[in-house]
């Protein structure tokens, strides 16, 4: 949704614009009672049968999946618990699959789920296995950026079994390296030097998985939640991880938790109304390429003091704890984290035709 004009506000009768977002704010969906007799769900996660706290390796995730788990027992669902692939290897018996059990230990595995499930024929929630297998692949995603004309930071992949050369690759004074289908900053790593660059190549490709590189950009993230309501993709309240040292490279241990952050960096509103209306501009021109999709998070870095944006990557079937950022943006939209899931499965079983 976009903003009007100021003229096109003072008609409505709506001066600030923020009054006039309140205003327009699209209603959350719900599942008829009926729906949640008549439909078995499987909720299949890692941590789906967590008892809670901090999980040893995963951290804040186990506490995610039992929020989610909780909120689904909440609503009265007739609910299937599981938390190992295995069990969609034969039919379960159920109607639809919400899946949050992205990180297998494997290469790819965010695009298993979706693949068993079309396998026996079952909806789920989420886009294709051919389209979560794009949005995984950070290389891929790029090209669908530049192709739609949306500034993005040079790369280069380094895919496993290919010759490892600097031929092509944005060498700078700090390069970024890390899995090309990493979550939560999974196996990052910099380098100041192309020798640097190809002991975290061979490291990754160690650890099995593709590697890409790209230029540090100092400057902080803009997260960009959307969800699709009725059909229609929307672009819910921008999110920013505020940095306070710019040149800081987040962990995967930072962003679960595990380790003491010390304030490098918090998620906050993000109301820069110079680059807010440019970021969702460019948003929007992206969407397409991934739709239909449920809910999916499109990520930029930021230098705040230049003005300049840069698309890094696509999130499909990303986080949607309370204490992130699908969370937090639901509660500055005016919604509750359960009319937040609620409308997301609700709209996913609209599309499926089982509502």
């Amino acid at each position: 949704m976009r903003l009007l004009g100021p003229a096109k506000q003072r008609k409505l009768g709506v001066t600030d614009a923020r009054a006039y977002v309140r205003r327009m704010t699209v209603q959350p969906l719900t599942i008829p009672a009926e729906a949640k007799e008549r439909l078995r769900i499987m909720f299949i996660a890692k941590h789906a049968k967590w008892g809670g706290g901090l999980h040893p390796e995963d951290g804040n995730h186990a506490l995610y999946h039992v929020e989610i788990r909780t909120i689904l027992e909440e609503l009265g669902l007739n609910l299937v618990l599981a938390d190992k692939y295995d069990a969609l290897f034969g039919d379960p018996g159920v109607d639809f699959v919400f899946p949050l059990l992205n990180r297998g230990g494997f290469l790819n595995s965010e695009m298993m789920l979706p693949l068993l499930c079309t396998r026996l024929g079952i909806p789920y929630l989420g886009a294709s296995p051919i389209l979560r297998g794009l949005s995984d692949d950070k290389h891929l995603t790029k090209l669908c950026a530049v192709a739609r004309g949306i500034p993005t930071a040079p790369w280069k992949i380094f895919r496993r079994g290919a010759p490892v050369t600097e031929t092509g690759a944005p060498m700078a004074d700090r390069m970024v390296i890390k899995p090309n289908a990493s979550s939560a900053s999974w196996g990052v790593m910099d380098a100041s030097d192309w020798s640097g660059v190809q002991r975290a190549v061979a490291e990754i490709h160690d650890m099995g998985h593709d590697a890409i590189m790209e230029p540090f950009l100092n400057g902080s993230d803009v997260e960009v939640p959307v969800i699709t309501v009725r059909g229609e993709p929307l672009v819910m309240p921008m999110m920013l991880f505020e940095q306070a040292d710019p040149s800081h490279l987040r962990t995967y241990y930072e962003k679960r938790d595990l380790v003491e952050r010390a304030q490098k960096y918090q998620l906050v509103d993000f109301e820069d109304d110079r680059i807010r209306p440019i970021i969702d501009d460019l948003t929007r021109k992206l969407i397409g390429e991934f739709f239909p999709f449920d809910y999916g998070r499109y990520e930029f870095r930021v230098d705040l003091e230049k003005g300049d944006v840069q698309f890094l990557e696509v999130n499909l079937n990303c986080n949607l704890w309370s204490e992130k950022v699908f969370g937090r943006s639901a509660k500055r939209y005016g919604w509750t984290q359960k009319q937040l899931i609620e409308t997301i499965l609700a709209e996913s079983l609209a599309r499926h035709g089982l509502i």
